[in-house]
């Protein structure tokens, strides 16, 4: 008999050599060096925090407030803050961003929360605010500034019930004029009765969303409020969360007077008004679509941070009882001895991967945006000459990728705007989705997996507070309709529509899209794609159309279906990545084959989890409104039965990673405190 190659796997969980050629910071040694320091803040500071019962009181108590000394010193609340004002990094920093939030909510995602809001409220600031804006709040906000204090920062925006959560449009702050002498600044006054605002019991600094209540003053704006403003700063009373206790939280009623340089953007005087240059829609649309990201990538470290205590539950669940002999199968693997929990803790780890790929592809995407888009919104103009311009480079765009050419590679720097622009619509609400929403419906698997021991406070890992953490990770930041709501409104955009075919023809050449699952994510892309254009034009029995943007029973399921096939796209990359450029790396190279088997095998368990839920959605838009024709239906079917038969061994994809979580090698203890 001929002898059988033992095909390599996995040896260890991936470390960080693994981790910076997948997410591209392996060059990036400033990176390196800040997600030291905030590993070390997470599993030291915050860790011993939730060890030690921090989690059971709603208050602010000192031991809370310690862990923004430990952010200041390791270099985390510099993180979001331009290098001339005491920033870490030079350039665009959002992949840097989401890498440290993912390394705190890898621990506690109140804690993550609590560092991350700095950047939410310095987000107006430093994306729109005026020059001198910028720089006031960006250098009191660095740590060792010379006023002898660091800043720390808050986000109002939503109002008390019942606007609260319901449309970032409903505002009831107002701003009126307080006093305006002839020849000087007006002054204006600010009344914000907020809800749920993050940080407001330390901050010293709000920006705030309100109306205009002033005929003299002219529409929304954002204003920038400072404890000390003369007036009322009441922070409220501390919200009784059942979640994300190492944040603050709380209900605040302002009310006080600020010079009108303070609104955000600046103003002009137009006809005896003050009229902001930006509205509040305006600043949170774009502030907005790179800052969800963070909350994404916070569920993704969740999720990943849940397999090595998983795995050391199963196999030593029944060392120690009476009668397990040490030698035995038993004693060795535990529960791993049958597979329902390998296969289980498999989908667990398979969305792990797929969740941070996506979480970091957009972080990347951004940063990518950020480099050139005042240079194309320069040259594209703005309003309606903008819509207007922007039509020649999309259509360029979506002919490169037609042509199996990088849009990225243009020479035109609109025809790379409009493409980063089309993607960055799609894969921000996307990662924010699924990441949070379907991730919390996985991580309640993982805690389900360590039995009683889940729901304790001595569960190692912290997993059921991570998992009651995500239910509001998903509604922070915009729930899941406001995400659905932006996927359904932009993926029609034909320079995506371009690019899903693009990436299907990529799948379809990937050397193993047989077996990892890729052949079968380009079906399901083709499937969601002909869905999409067939909604578009269909019109159920009363005439009205399916593809409607009001039509939520239609598009909204659409727009779950394409972003878990977006993080399934997200982590081939990935993978073709460190394909690409791990075989050179000293200690990653000898092991790369290993890595790559186990990786493409948990690809291929998503891909059949998220095309599986794709042909799902599409078949009920196609069937469930008795609108498909006879040629719609056989179109649909030979797509569909395309999809199904390229699904054809993911299933013995998802048996191998199974079977490589009861060999992969786990450290002896987790690093941090349970």
């Amino acid at each position: 008999m001929e002898e059988q190659t033992v095909r390599p796997t996995m040896k260890m969980l991936p470390g960080d050599e693994v981790r910076q050629i997948m997410w591209r910071y392996a060059e990036r040694y400033d990176i390196q060096m800040a997600i030291a320091g905030a590993r070390s803040v997470a599993r030291g500071t915050v860790a011993r925090l939730v060890a030690n019962g921090q989690r059971a009181t709603h208050d602010w108590t000192a031991d809370k407030q310690s862990m923004f000394d430990a952010f200041d010193a390791s270099g985390q609340t510099a993180a979001g803050l331009e290098m001339a004002y005491g920033g870490l990094f030079e350039g665009p920093r959002n992949l840097a961003v989401s890498l440290l939030s993912y390394e705190t909510s890898w621990v506690d995602n109140g804690a993550a929360t609590s560092s991350f809001v700095n950047d939410l409220a310095m987000g107006p600031i430093s994306e729109l605010g005026t020059p001198e804006q910028r720089e006031r709040y960006m250098s009191l906000c660095a740590p060792g500034n010379p006023s002898g204090k660091t800043w720390r920062g808050s986000f109002a925006l939503t109002e008390p019930l019942p606007y609260v959560g319901v449309d970032t449009g409903v505002l009831c702050g107002r701003v009126s004029i307080a006093e305006w002498n002839e020849g000087e600044e007006p002054k204006i006054r600010v009344e914000k009765r907020g809800r749920f605002i993050t940080n407001i019991a330390i901050c010293d600094y709000v920006t705030i969303a309100a109306n205009s209540g002033d005929e003299r003053i002219k529409g929304s704006c954002m204003v920038i409020v400072e404890a000390t403003d003369p007036g009322k700063f009441d922070r409220g009373a501390q919200t009784k969360k059942l979640v994300h206790q190492l944040s603050n939280t709380g209900d605040p009623v302002i009310d006080v007077v600020v010079p009108a340089s303070r609104i955000v953007g600046g103003y002009d005087i137009v006809d005896g008004k003050v009229v902001p240059r930006l509205g509040h829609s305006e600043i949170i649309a774009q502030v907005f679509s790179k800052t969800r990201v963070g909350v994404g990538v916070m569920g993704a470290g969740s999720l990943m941070s849940a397999i090595e205590p998983v795995i050391r539950y199963q196999r030593t669940r029944f060392r120690g009882a009476a009668g397990v002999d040490e030698k035995s199968p038993r004693y060795v693997q535990g529960l791993q001895m049958k597979e329902d929990v390998t296969e289980r803790l498999a989908d667990v780890w398979a969305t792990a991967e797929a969740a941070s790929s996506l979480g970091f592809d957009i972080s990347r995407r951004f940063d990518e945006l950020e480099a050139i888009q005042d240079e194309a919104k320069a040259r594209l103009g703005k309003g309606r000459e903008m819509l207007k311009n922007m039509k020649p480079p999309m259509e360029k765009a979506a002919a490169l990728l037609a042509e199996g050419k990088d849009p990225l590679g243009d020479e035109d720097v609109t025809v790379r705007y409009v493409y980063l622009q089309a993607l960055c619509n799609i894969l921000c609400p996307s990662c924010k989705l699924w990441n949070t929403g379907h991730g919390a419906d996985v991580m309640r698997q993982a805690v389900s997996l360590m039995g009683g021991y889940g729901i304790t406070e001595d569960c190692p890992g912290f997993l059921f507070y991570k998992w009651t953490d995500m239910q509001l990770d998903a509604t922070y930041e915009g729930p899941e309709a406001v995400q659905r709501r932006q996927i359904s409104e932009t993926m029609a955009n034909p320079v995506f529509i371009a690019q899903l075919e693009a990436w299907a023809k990529e799948l379809e050449a990937c050397p193993c899209a047989a077996e990892n699952g890729a052949n079968a994510l380009a079906a399901a892309l083709r499937l969601w794609a002909w869905t999409r254009a067939f909604a578009a034009g269909a019109k159920d029995p009363a005439g009205k159309k399916l593809g409607s943007s009001q039509r939520h029973g239609v598009v909204f399921p659409l727009a779950d279906a394409l972003a878990g096939l977006m993080a399934a796209k997200s982590f081939h990359a990935d993978i073709k990545f460190l394909a690409l450029n791990g075989r050179e790396h000293p200690v990653v190279g000898p092991e790369l084959q290993g890595y790559l088997n186990t990786f493409n095998d948990l690809l291929g368990t998503v891909v059949a989890d998220v095309a599986g839920e794709a042909a799902k959605i599409c078949s009920g838009v196609v069937y469930g409104f008795g609108a498909a024709s006879a040629e719609d239906k056989a179109a649909f079917a030979a797509l569909r039965n395309a999809l199904d038969e390229a699904l054809a061994g993911t299933r013995l994809a998802k048996d191998r990673a199974a079977k490589c979580l009861t060999t992969v090698m786990i450290p002896e203890a987790l690093d941090y405190p349970m």
